[in-house]
């Protein structure tokens, strides 16, 4: 028990030494490399360090972290003003403040943009960190381009398009609370909110308000694994994929991601070839360093979809 803490503290004073200048992953213990930490997270918030328990911790562990995240605010390299504990195992995964003021509403950073999130009141905090090459995927792409963002949340990929150049992002969710929280991340970043739609409304019923607005030259799927009630990912998705082709303009590209460790990357690229011919495989999105994973294939799958009309990449596919 006191080993897995000592290789987690190991872990986090090298990565704090000195802390990330924007928000970071610090561990990620859900890819599995370290045993014994499988379920445990560290996010650093610039200031506030995330420790997310997704299991619950065997007898005596979770004292044996809170002694040593105590102990951490006292090394010379913490920088950070509170420590809290997220217990995602439980009903409505309340959080726990360690150290310092709780704070419900925190702004952070990432390439530059800014995001608001929740803390503590919440299952997730309104931004997957994971995500973050993926968005700033978007962001190089989106110049000039209308793109539709379907499960949208709180908006992560649109404020990405709209810094990159968007000319309209249409970002749907049927979670409205988590739209209008969209729309503070866009104000966070003094954006045109004229180039900007949000449609809180369940996807399968709304076809003709997402086509309305169409064709798109770049739509992005990220949905959860399962929304109680409208979404089951092995079943619902590939009612998605087939739709594509008339939402999507002749040179337009598609994001389509997953991010269960069970799936893997070859869900997509056979759902897309039975589902829509005519968009081909180009490449998968590369995951950030600060989230190995034991498996390749396991981690997140950010994997990119094209019509014959967009030039073919010169690398060679990876799909791992």
């Amino acid at each position: 028990m006191t080993s897995v803490i000592d290789t987690l503290q190991h872990h986090l004073l090298a990565a704090l030494d000195p802390a990330p200048t924007e928000t970071r992953r610090l561990f990620h213990g859900r890819g599995r490399c370290w045993p014994g930490l499988e379920q445990i997270t560290v996010d650093w918030l610039q200031g506030v360090l995330l420790v997310s328990l997704f299991r619950e911790p065997p007898e005596g562990q979770l004292q044996a972290l809170e002694q040593m995240l105590l102990a951490l605010a006292e090394a010379p390299c913490w920088a950070g003003q509170a420590i809290l504990i997220q217990h995602r195992y439980l009903p409505d995964s309340p959080g726990h403040w360690l150290l310092g003021t709780p704070s419900e509403h925190w702004l952070i950073d990432e390439d530059g943009l800014r995001y608001q999130l929740d803390l503590g009141v919440k299952q997730n905090t309104g931004l997957f960190l994971d995500m973050r090459y993926g968005r700033r995927w978007v962001r190089e792409r989106a110049a000039g381009k209308r793109v539709l963002n379907l499960f949208a949340y709180t908006c992560g990929f649109s404020v990405a398009a709209v810094a990159g150049g968007a000319e309209h992002v249409v970002n749907l969710d049927m979670a409205r609370s988590a739209l209008s929280r969209g729309r503070d991340n866009h104000r966070h970043n003094g954006h045109d909110l004229s180039r900007v739609s949000f449609l809180g409304h369940e996807l399968f019923k709304s076809w003709g308000k997402v086509r309305k607005s169409g064709p798109y030259d770049l739509i992005i799927i990220d949905p959860p694994t399962f929304q109680k009630g409208s979404f089951v990912l092995t079943q619902d998705y590939r009612k998605i994929l087939r739709r594509l082709p008339e939402l999507l303009s002749e040179s337009g590209t598609v994001l389509a991601c997953v991010n269960d460790p069970g799936i893997g990357p070859e869900f997509l690229i056979e759902g897309m070839a039975h589902e829509a011919p005519a968009l081909t495989f180009v490449e998968r999105v590369a995951n950030a360093p600060e989230f190995p994973d034991v498996d390749p294939a396991g981690g997140l799958k950010a994997m990119v979809f094209a019509g014959a009309a967009v030039r073919r990449l010169d690398l060679p596919h990876d799909v791992t």
